[in-house]
């Protein structure tokens, strides 16, 4: 099996027309770009967030062409240092316009959404996400099986439907940075 990686899987938020929208499971993710971000947000260091410039300036100019990136995390309580590290970010991203939501690990049990992070462009191209045992993002895998991306518009429905927004989920959980 092979995946898309580097420019061939950035190429992927370039070519959708509508939506991008984007489920994500994991309690922890290794990025290398980002581990000195997260270890400033954990020491309660000042960071303006190199990393990340890209990724905002991508989202606004998709969104000026009315473009929408929307994405649900679904996260464990009490929340990781990782957990909290990615509320804290989202208020940037969502500044730029994508619309991040939260939901909890045991609602997204009980409504029965998967164990695994995809990404779901124009509600028909599945990019199944995959890591290693260490977190760290391997690449991601083109699902074409209509009856799977099916599944997994369904999935997204069910998870956006539940999932609260960053701000309210960041005030529910007293993170002091709203």
């Amino acid at each position: 099996m092979s995946f898309l990686t580097g420019e061939e899987f950035g190429k992927l938020f370039q070519s959708f027309e509508h939506t991008a929208f984007r489920l994500e499971v994991r309690d922890r993710y290794d990025a290398d770009y980002e581990n000195e971000s997260l270890r400033k947000f954990l020491a309660q260091e000042k960071d303006d967030l190199p990393w990340m410039q890209d990724w905002l300036t991508m989202i606004r100019d998709a969104t000026s062409k009315g473009r929408r990136f929307t994405r649900v995390r679904v996260v464990s309580l009490p929340l990781t240092d990782y957990s909290r590290f990615g509320v804290w970010c989202a208020q940037f991203t969502n500044g730029a316009g994508e619309d991040i939501r939260y939901l909890t690990r045991d609602r997204a049990d009980a409504g029965q959404l998967p164990n695994h992070d995809y990404w779901l462009f124009d509600s028909r191209k599945l990019v199944r996400m995959h890591f290693d045992d260490a977190d760290a993002f391997l690449g991601g895998e083109v699902i074409e099986d209509a009856s799977e991306v099916v599944q997994h518009n369904y999935w997204r429905d069910a998870a956006w439907h539940h999932a609260i927004r960053r701000d309210d989920f960041a005030t529910e959980q007293h993170l002091g940075f709203v």
